[in-house]
Order: structure tokens, then C-alpha cells, then sequence
């Protein structure tokens, strides 16, 4: 197909290609600048409580809040990644580092929550112009041998980040105030904004076609309406009218952007043709469910520490650094074993790690057992998402024309922000369902009222038990170990969904053909190393 053909891009700031120093430094300013707006899509959840007191809103408010900045950066990804391609991806990314760090310097003052969230939706447009460039330098300025490493740091910063960003503003939240939670972000995009002024390249798409301002537009409302079903679902309720209008209006309109996109053919903002390919299809699949099972398992993980065993916020967000870790030093290794037994056999190997991790966690979980009997699952499914997220990302942007690489990037972070509302929503369900069914059968002897509140989770009955006298101890094991069954039942639910997956790409993943490894001194390798 002539559209996958890689076609270069055109060099806007002259000079040839870069040397081993430069592009170490194009890595880490696009890896921080990556790393700022990761940070800021889970920061704020350590501060609910803290932005509902001081602006006294709801908690309808505050969800808002936090969620409006993810809904900004997911419909606006594609529109954003592919005006990036034509305008220059240099002056993307500083126009978008720009945007970013007034709107989080505009938060971090907010008076009210309405200025907060209309500064929060202004950092999601900032965010949109970020995130499909930083990974749209990498390929369209990497060398191809050491291009798959590089994709590696970057896949492990976007997966460590998230809970890297948590642990940093639940430290801020507890030894300062939650508005400094917007301080790390403004000093990551200042240092990012100084060394891609002075170091990044530019480079442009050059195109016959006009710009498919209908399948932007057209996009940006399925977006929109897809992830606010998931976001909005489980809070208004899944039959709620909101809820069933915006799950129409989306799928209607992903429909009418594949007809349009057919049609538009060579002209169009993304081939949906290309998805016929294994390495699209599998790569962006396989980034759907294992961004879909990270985020559903910091649902479940959050009340086990917090409301089972009763650790801090700051604590629980600790407990999550060793997943963090191997996850990312699994996304750096990943390249290299590619690189020797083939992308798929990769892929397959890091689904397997990842579905024995959950595993792991559903059959040995207990309220005894404690942290130690989930964590050889959470190391586990570290090392098995870092394993198999890597080439899924390779695979999306390889399959795609060099020119068209912001799109590419574009659709591979769209995925990841829809995975990652899917698990939310649909594994955070089957907790709430597993808890509500099984405490039913463990209240009996607790006062009505107390039980009507325990059945609303598992926070509730901890913070309800204290005022139940002598029924304390049995109302807190009751809640504690119903919580254990839900999670055994979303964790059995996920294992399910991951061995699907590796069943799909054994034998319909990307190719398996193993490349040269990379120079041992390349770039991409000394950023990974520290």
C-alpha cells in the first residue's frame, strides 16, 4: 500500500544528522517533557480532599477536575499529533511546552474551581500538543538501529511516570500544601523548553493533501464522547440519560470518521486501512489492554493499602514504585530481546508475565498476608507490561509513513488514554460488584444503618465501624475480606482478558523477524542507564 511506504521528512534546521551526544540530549528533553504531562494526569488524586475543602466543591466537582484534563489531551491527540507533522514538530512541541506551563502555573493559583477547571482544560490542550511529538522526534530523528531503544526509555516513562508522578505529589501533599503539586511540572517543562530550543531538530511533513479538517473534527467528538461513557458510567450510572446519549454520540461518530476516512483514502488524517495490518492492529490492541489492566489494578491496589491495611497515602503510593521499576527497566531490555528473538515472541513473553503476575495476585491476596502476598504479582506484571509495550509501541509508529509519524503517535497515546479509562471503569465495576456480593452474607448482627453504609464500599465501612461499638472488629473483617473477594474476581477477569490477548498475538501479532542489535555505546542505552 502506498501509504506505508516511509517517506522523509523534510529537515527544517539544516545541518546532517545527529551525532551519539546529541541525540542522547533529543531524549532526555523529550523524556522530561513527556515526564511533565504524565505527571500531571494522576497528581491531583492525593488532593481531592484538600481541592473539595478549599474551593468547597463537590465531589462531582472535584472528579471533574481531575478527569477534564485527560478528556482535553485524548480527543485533541490526533487533530494536534498531525498539524504537528505539517507545521514543524520543533514548534509544536515549544508552542505546547508553552501552553502547558502557564496553564499549570494558572492551576497551581486558582481561587476558584471554575478558573481551575478551565486552566486544567487548557493544560489538556497543551498536553495534546506534547505527547504524540515527543515520540514523533524519536522516530523521525533516530537512526533505525537504534531506534527501538530509544522507543524503550520512552514507553517507560510513559508507563513508570504515571506512578513516579504519584509517589512525588503524595510527598509533596504530605510535608507541604497541595498547590506545590503544580510546582513539579513547571520545572520539568522549563528544563524541557530550554534544551529543545537549543537542541531539539525540526522536521515537517510535506503534503499534496489539504488538511482532513472533517476527520479532525469528526475525531475529537467520538473522543469525547467514548471517554466521557467511561469516565462519567460508573459515577452517573451506565442507563443514566448523559450516559446513553454520550455512548451514541460516540459510537456514531467513530463510525461516521471510518467512512470518512475511507473515503478520504491517501487524503486522510489516519488510514484506517493500514488497521488491516498485523502491526498496527496488534500493537495498538495489546496497548489497550495493558494500559486498561495498569490503570484497573491502581483502583483495586489504592483501598487494599489505604482501607484493608490501613496505610497512608504516601505509603501506598511507595508500595507501588516496585511494579513502577520493573516496568521500566523491562521497557529498556525489551529492544534488545527484540532484537533477538523477534517482536511478537516479545510481546508474547511480557503478556504471559503480565497475565501470571494477576495470577499471582488473585490466588495468594489476603488481608493476612498483606503486602507480601502481592508483591511477587506486582513485580511480575512489571516486568511483563514493560516487556510487551515497548515493541507494541514500535510496532504502531513502523507501520505508519515517516512523514505521518505524529499521527502515529497520536493514535498510540489515544489508545493508551482509552485503555486506561476501559480498566478503570470496567475492572473498578467488577471490584464494586465482587465487594457488594460478597459482604451481604457477612452483616448480619450489624445495625442497619451501618450496614447500608458498609455495602457502599469498602472506605465507607471502615470510616462507619468505629460507631458500632462492639460490632467494630466484625464489621472492619467483614469489609476487608469481602474487598479481597472482589479483587480476586477482578484479578481472575483480567488474567482472562490477557490470556486472550496472547492468544491473538501468538498468532496474529506484529512480525517476527529479529533484527541487528543496536551499538552497545547508542544513546538510547545510556539514557536508560541513567
Amino acid at each position: 500500500m502506498s501509504t506505508n511506504q516511509p517517506v522523509p521528512a523534510v529537515q527544517a534546521s539544516g545541518g546532517g544528522a545527529p551525532d551519539a551526544r546529541q541525540l542522547r540530549t533529543i531524549l532526555i528533553a523529550v523524556s522530561i517533557a513527556l515526564m511533565a504531562v504524565i505527571a500531571s494526569v494522576t497528581g491531583l488524586n492525593v488532593a481531592q480532599t484538600h481541592m473539595a475543602v478549599e474551593f468547597g466543591a463537590s465531589q462531582s466537582t472535584v472528579l471533574w477536575i481531575i478527569n477534564i484534563y485527560t478528556l482535553a489531551l485524548a480527543a485533541l491527540l490526533l487533530p494536534l499529533g498531525a498539524v504537528g507533522d505539517r507545521l514543524g514538530r520543533k514548534p509544536m512541541l515549544i508552542a505546547g511546552l508553552g501552553v502547558f506551563g502557564i496553564a499549570t502555573v494558572v492551576a497551581g493559583l486558582a481561587p476558584t474551581a471554575e478558573v481551575m477547571l478551565a486552566s486544567r482544560v487548557a493544560s489538556g490542550i497543551g498536553a495534546a500538543m506534547i505527547m504524540p511529538i515527543t515520540l514523533a522526534v524519536i522516530t523521525s530523528t533516530f537512526p533505525e538501529e537504534q531506534r527501538g531503544k530509544a522507543i524503550g526509555v520512552w514507553t517507560g516513562v510513559a508507563g513508570g511516570g504515571g506512578i513516579l508522578g504519584m509517589f512525588l505529589s503524595a510527598l509533596l501533599v504530605d510535608v507541604a500544601d497541595w498547590r506545590w503539586l503544580f510546582v513539579l511540572p513547571v520545572v520539568l517543562v522549563l528544563v524541557a523548553l530550554a534544551m529543545t530550543v537549543t537542541s531539539v531538530p525540526n522536521s515537517r511533513e510535506t503534503s499534496a493533501h489539504r488538511f482532513d479538517t472533517v476527520g479532525a473534527l469528526v475525531s475529537t467528538v467520538a473522543v469525547v464522547g467514548l471517554i466521557f461513557v467511561l469516565q462519567e458510567g460508573p459515577e452517573r450510572g451506565w442507563t443514566a440519560p448523559e450516559t446513553l446519549i454520550s455512548l451514541a454520540v460516540g459510537l456514531i461518530a467513530t463510525v461516521g470518521f471510518v467512512a470518512w476516512e475511507l473515503h478520504r483514502r491517501d487524503a486522510s488524517l489516519l488510514d484506517v486501512r493500514l488497521f488491516r495490518e498485523r502491526g498496527l492492529a496488534g500493537g495498538s490492541i495489546t496497548l489497550l489492554v495493558v494500559f486498561g489492566v495498569q490503570a484497573g489494578i491502581g483502583v483495586v491496589l489504592f483501598p487494599f493499602f489505604q482501607a484493608v491495611l490501613g496505610w497512608s497515602g504516601l505509603l501506598s503510593t511507595v508500595s507501588m514504585m516496585p511494579m513502577a521499576v520493573m516496568m521500566m527497566m523491562a521497557s529498556g531490555l525489551a529492544p534488545r530481546l527484540a532484537a533477538r528473538i523477534g517482536a511478537r515472541s516479545t510481546m508474547v513473553v511480557g503478556i504471559a508475565m503480565a497475565s501470571v503476575g494477576m495470577a499471582l495476585m488473585a490466588l495468594f491476596v489476603s488481608v493476612g498476608g498483606g503486602y507480601l502476598s502481592i508483591l511477587p504479582g506486582l513485580l511480575a506484571m512489571g516486568v511483563g507490561m514493560g516487556l510487551s509495550m515497548t515493541p507494541s509501541t514500535e510496532a504502531i509508529t513502523a507501520s505508519l509513513p515517516r512523514e505521518k509519524q505524529g499521527v502515529a503517535s497520536a493514535l498510540n497515546d489515544v489508545t493508551r488514554e482509552f485503555g486506561t479509562a476501559l480498566g478503570v471503569a470496567l475492572l473498578g465495576a467488577l471490584v464494586s460488584a465482587g465487594y457488594r456480593s460478597a459482604i451481604d452474607d457477612r452483616l448480619h448482627g450489624i445495625p442497619q444503618g451501618a450496614a447500608d453504609t458498609a455495602r457502599e464500599g469498602v472506605a465507607n465501612a471502615v470510616e462507619v465501624a468505629g460507631s458500632t461499638g462492639p460490632h467494630a472488629q466484625d464489621l472492619l473483617h467483614a469489609a476487608q475480606q469481602s474487598f479481597v473477594d472482589g479483587w480476586q474476581q477482578s484479578m481472575w477477569v483480567g488474567a482472562a482478558v490477557m490470556g486472550v490477548l496472547f492468544v491473538y498475538i501468538a498468532f496474529r501479532g506484529p512480525k517476527n523477524t529479529p533484527s541487528a542489535v543496536a551499538d552497545e555505546t547508542d544513546p538510547a542505552e545510556a539514557v536508560a542507564a541513567g
